[in-house]
């Protein structure tokens, strides 16, 4: 062992600097991250201002193996919370549906109409590809500039991160948390995309996948 290591001492060496590098960097991202989003959330529907659009991220409606998703079902709930406390009039549904028989916004709205959403009160938004995109694009494609996200907490962090940088004035409700041993990966793989949302923001200035035309919500 000792051979081993004498003889890949640099590589060792760069290695450890790296691992050094990227613990500092997730600590760092969600240092900040959740610093600068805190006074921004809300978790009681009736203390959380009214807003014209919420903005439901999207979430696939069933895990991996084929049970309900939950992340999908309190996140639904908690549109619907907002939506008949009249603290918005409008949903934004932004998801994935870029393969056959995948479709997270139309999913959400078969949901919420289910519930008694009317279907003229939806905006579905089927390139929400990633959190950037459907928050980014809420500004850029239809023209909302001050809107509610909903999503669990920690996701709602990030993307009001996202939306911050972009002058977007938002706000986040927090869905119901998911406890902590059906959450565990999600938990995990956020650590790193807060990375990687900060890399995106100030240093590859990324974009959304797609823009185009404009649609205006309520019009």
């Amino acid at each position: 062992m000792l051979s081993f290591f004498s003889k890949h001492k640099g590589k060792v060496k760069w290695l450890a600097i790296l691992l050094v590098i990227c613990c500092i960097s997730i600590v760092l991202s969600n240092y900040w991250i959740d610093s600068s989003t805190r006074s921004q959330l809300y978790s009681d529907v009736t203390l959380i201002p009214a807003r014209k659009v919420g903005l439901v991220l999207g979430a696939s409606k069933n895990t991996n193996r084929g049970t309900h998703n939950l992340y999908f079902t309190y996140r639904i709930q908690a549109a619907y919370q907002l939506f008949k406390a009249h603290k918005i009039q409008y949903l934004l549904l932004s998801g994935d549906n870029h393969i056959k028989g995948y479709d997270e916004p139309s999913d959400m709205r078969e949901a919420l109409i289910a519930l008694g959403v009317p279907d003229s009160c939806i905006v579905l938004d089927y390139a929400g590809f990633r959190t950037l995109d459907s928050v980014v694009r809420c500004n850029e494609v239809f023209g909302e500039d001050s809107i509610t996200i909903v999503s669990q907490e920690f996701h709602n962090q990030r993307a009001l991160f996202i939306a911050n940088k972009n002058n977007i004035h938002a706000i986040g409700f927090n869905a119901q948390e998911v406890n902590k041993n059906y959450s565990f990966k999600t938990r995990v793989r956020e650590y790193f995309a807060r990375v990687k949302c900060v890399l995106d923001i100030y240093v590859l200035y990324t974009s959304p996948k797609f823009l185009g035309k404009k649609i205006h919500i309520g019009k």
